[in-house]
């Protein structure tokens, strides 16, 4: 298999020889010391041990380690391309392969990003072992494209139901998105055998959180209303004054908790507790929790008709809405870094 030229506008890395900046695919390339490596070929290079900083506690490689491994590579060839320089050897019992990152993946071969950072060519690759069986044509439950017919290095299933197969690329996209706290599957939502199982067969499941959370996606939804919706708000400071407490105090609709009122703008008592905006309480209505006006009383006055009215099994039924189940308890997280050699 014949390698693909660098391109000279991007720096390449020393371990691959290759100049690609799919961070997906090699990882994030990282740079000291007059080197360019990707990540994952740093992780993956046999006899390069990770340090520890002593300042942040991050991964790193020292240079003169990196240089160490580029200089014993040049003497191996990569079985895929048959270029000098491959620093992955297969960790078979028995087996000389040695291949450079990009090949391998090319080649079907497998490298596990955990532990011991493990790799094996394409005949020793560890496989899926869980008996599964389709009915019929199955669809992958990502991309819902079909898939193979039977367990493969291409077509993956989940071992905890078995009945959620999918494409080894799908998976993989799912769990650079996903991250090692949320990866799951899609359909039982098993985690622990999940995770293992598809890490095993190497799918790289980043040890960090969700993309959608670090991306700052959901923030709006962690911000407090903070202004006054009264249609004539009588604070000389204006809308967005929040006192404590006080006739300036701020008050949020209990329903939706998207509109707010000071007390005085909306002739709230002290005593006053909560507060139901209009479009929650509808249209045309005072707040739910003023007593003493005319439109309360005139409420109380139809309720009262209306509960004499009602079969007494309604009235002795105190049931509001439908009992609450316990949340499930979070899955217990590993004491130890999965993705640590330590």
């Amino acid at each position: 298999m014949k390698r693909k030229a660098p391109d000279a506008r991007e720096e390449a890395c020393v371990l691959c020889r290759r100049a690609d900046s799919d961070a997906d695919k090699y990882g994030e390339k990282r740079r000291n010391g007059g080197l360019c490596a990707h990540e994952n070929c740093l992780y993956l290079a046999g006899g390069l041990p990770v340090r520890r900083a002593s300042e942040t506690g991050a991964d790193e490689f020292l240079p003169a380690e990196i240089r160490r491994v580029v200089k014993r590579a040049s003497r191996k060839l990569c079985y895929v391309c048959g270029e000098r320089g491959a620093t992955i050897c297969c960790h078979q019992k028995g087996c000389k392969r040695s291949f450079h990152f990009p090949c391998g993946c090319e080649d079907g071969c497998v490298s596990q990003f955990f532990g011991q950072y493990r790799s094996f060519c394409r005949a020793h690759r560890p496989e899926q072992q869980v008996q599964a069986h389709q009915d019929g044509e199955t669809s992958c439950l990502i991309c819902l494209e079909p898939v193979e017919g039977k367990l493969s290095h291409h077509t993956l299933v989940c071992p905890a139901c078995k009945h959620a197969w999918f494409h080894r690329g799908c998976v993989q996209r799912q769990a650079l998105g996903a991250g090692f706290f949320c990866f799951q599957c899609p359909q039982c939502q098993d985690r622990e055998a999940f995770l293992w199982e598809m890490s095993s067969v190497g799918i790289r499941v980043p040890l960090r959180q969700p993309t959608w959370e670090a991306e700052g996606a959901f923030e709006e939804l962690y911000e407090r209303h903070g202004r006054c919706d009264a249609s004539r708000c009588l604070c000389a400071r204006g809308r967005e004054e929040a006192a404590e407490e006080g006739p300036w105090q701020l008050l949020l609709c209990s329903s939706c908790a998207a509109k707010g009122t000071h007390r005085r703008c909306s002739a709230l008592r002290p005593s006053t507790a909560t507060w139901e905006c209009d479009d929650c309480a509808g249209l045309g209505t005072t707040s739910s929790t003023q007593s003493g006006t005319a439109s309360a009383s005139t409420s109380r006055q139809a309720a009262s008709s209306a509960s004499s009215q009602a079969p007494a099994s309604s009235r002795r039924s105190g049931q509001t809405g439908p009992e609450r189940r316990p949340g499930r308890g979070r899955l217990q997280r590993r004491s130890k870094q999965p993705y640590s050699r330590r």
